[in-house]
């Protein structure tokens, strides 16, 4: 089945991901893609983080026992993971064959307008910068040096700009432009690198995830069923979903997303969805 438009058009890819038997990946909240292109599934089942090749053989899974909701996933400039866990108000840094390396935020003391209460989602920027959309208990987005030390942050409850009601996702594009999925005003904010309101993007349906490709494409999951791919201007490339469905391509709830070397992209899915779907760029 054919999904998408233009240079964004896509096969859907049925039975990709083969886990081992009697597993299931009980929400597939967060995705990332690394630079051998193996794909990273982290999960709110047994079986946190689920690691698959591209061809989706299964590969290794770890975290058993840690986290308490895990929500976001972003790969570092340095070939880390670093996992959002909602649930425990932290981000752990882990090596790919998941070493634990650093913990950020104090595990299970949620902290007002401080880092963190119930985080969400990290992105890095160019210049080695990192930002953590914090996110169910706190209306912040907090930037932090390359090495960890807390900069600033900004945000406050509300839907003018520079408000958030639950700061779902973040990503920085290659301007050190910062994206922020304001899931429920239903929109995205743009910022510049100290936080100052540019502009912002309407019409979504719950953006939950974005992703950026490096030829500028912004990949927004929409938790009302719908993917949707915009350029950095915010016009709309393809869009695809709207009508809750199970069928191969289309949605439940889709939470996460992101693309591999050739373009293919991945999307996990929440709720009654519990399912990682890959798309083939045609």
């Amino acid at each position: 089945m054919i999904f998408g438009a233009g240079r964004h058009t896509y096969e859907v890819v049925e039975g990709w991901g083969q886990l081992p038997e009697g597993w299931a990946f009980k929400q597939a909240a967060g995705v990332a893609v690394d630079a051998q292109d193996r794909v990273y599934v982290f999960c709110r089942g047994e079986h946190p983080v689920i690691v698959f090749d591209r061809e989706g053989r299964f590969l290794k899974a770890w975290g058993e026992g840690v986290f308490k909701m895990p929500h976001g996933i972003c790969i570092g400039p340095d070939g880390n993971l670093y996992l959002v866990d909602a649930g425990d108000h932290t981000v752990r840094v882990y090596t790919p064959e998941g070493g634990l390396l650093r913990t950020l935020g104090q595990a299970g003391q949620p902290v007002e307008e401080r880092p963190f209460n119930k985080p969400t989602d990290l992105a890095f920027s160019p210049s080695g910068a990192f930002y953590v959309s914090d996110g169910y208990g706190n209306a912040r987005v907090h930037k932090f040096s390359k090495d960890g030390e807390l900069l600033f942050s900004w945000g406050t409850p509300g839907d003018g700009p520079g408000e958030f009601r639950l700061p779902h996702s973040v990503w920085v594009d290659r301007e050190e432009r910062v994206y922020v999925a304001d899931r429920e005003n239903h929109r995205i904010q743009v910022f510049t690198p100290e936080g100052a309101f540019l502009s912002q993007w309407t019409g979504f349906q719950r953006p939950c995830d974005i992703f950026i490709d490096a030829e500028g494409a912004v990949y927004v999951p929409e938790l009302h069923h719908r993917m949707s791919i915009l350029s950095l201007d915010g016009a709309v490339l393809a869009r695809w979903g709207d009508a809750e469905s199970r069928r191969p391509g289309e949605f439940i709830a889709p939470h996460a997303a992101w693309t591999d070397s050739r373009g293919d992209l991945y999307v996990g899915e929440v709720l009654e969805g519990q399912r990682l779907q890959k798309f083939a760029r045609k």
